[in-house]
């Protein structure tokens, strides 16, 4: 299978990825560097940061700018920003990609998880966006956030993540009504399960992982590498009637209304058409 983007299409463009060390965040960073984008990444792990970089520089022969960074400190979040797009020389685009999961109940939660998840998953993409603006205005720049499908609906036991991801995706949409007259396009992109270290990480177990990929209609988990491309899409010309919209890339899930497999169920009773016209 060959690729068919256009390999430069982010040649002269800048861009910072919050969470940027592993799964998505590592992919997006990837795509873009790929695409000749100049880059400013951040996360709490230095290691896996630190080797990304390298091995970015070591593919583009350019190498991203790098910061710890926790993204639940608001002030360390936005002077992150300002730092690294002066330092860049401009910002065109801005994804604010990190994030963690929560499982429990709300009765089950202590208020700090929630705070944390709040901080986390929905404070970092308020303060990474309000330090970006004045950088994008200049350039008509673009922001990508990474929300979930979880932020379309609930799921069981994850009280906390789903209230974060369903406000991150209302404020896409806000600030794309907002800042839109003043050419900023702002979007996101509604993962469902992706094969991601964090995923696996809260799964526990293969069973779980197996459940998860079943529950898709494609019947597999998805890749970083996928949503990366739905982040770089948006972030690219290719989009650039797009904004406030929220770009899922979920093998199919919600597609579902969630009712039984009628299908599977009429067969396996012998159900012919004729029958099923009567009902």
């Amino acid at each position: 299978m060959t690729d068919t983007w256009d390999k430069r299409r982010f040649a002269g463009k800048t861009a910072i990825v919050t969470g940027a060390a592993s799964g998505i965040g590592a992919a997006t960073a990837r795509r873009l560097a790929s695409e000749g984008a100049a880059l400013a990444l951040c996360d709490i792990r230095e290691q896996e940061l630190d080797s990304l970089a390298e091995d970015i520089a070591a593919t583009t022969g350019a190498k991203p700018l790098v910061r710890l960074v926790d993204v639940s400190d608001g002030e360390a979040l936005e002077a992150f920003v300002r730092d690294m797009a002066d330092a860049l020389g401009r910002l065109d685009i801005m994804v604010n990609n990190a994030g963690i999961g929560c499982f429990g109940h709300v009765d089950e939660i202590s208020p700090a998880q929630w705070r944390q998840t709040m901080a986390i998953d929905l404070d970092s993409v308020f303060f990474g966006s309000r330090a970006a603006l004045p950088f994008l205005r200049q350039t008509a720049g673009c922001i990508v956030n990474t929300a979930s499908v979880s932020g379309l609906a609930g799921d069981h036991g994850l009280a906390a993540y789903t209230a974060a991801k369903a406000a991150v995706i209302n404020l896409t949409r806000t600030m794309a009504l907002d800042h839109g007259p003043e050419g900023i396009r702002i979007n996101c992109v509604c993962p469902g399960g992706t094969d991601t270290a964090m995923m696996r990480a809260h799964s526990r177990d293969a069973e779980i992982m197996r459940e998860t990929a079943a529950a898709v209609p494609m019947r597999r988990l998805g890749t970083p590498d996928e949503i990366a491309g739905g982040i770089a899409f948006l972030a690219s010309s290719d989009a650039s009637y797009v904004t406030g919209h929220t770009l899922v890339i979920d093998g199919g899930v919600t597609a579902q209304t969630g009712q039984p497999d009628f299908d599977r169920l009429y067969r396996e009773r012998g159900w012919d058409k004729k029958m099923l016209q009567r009902l």
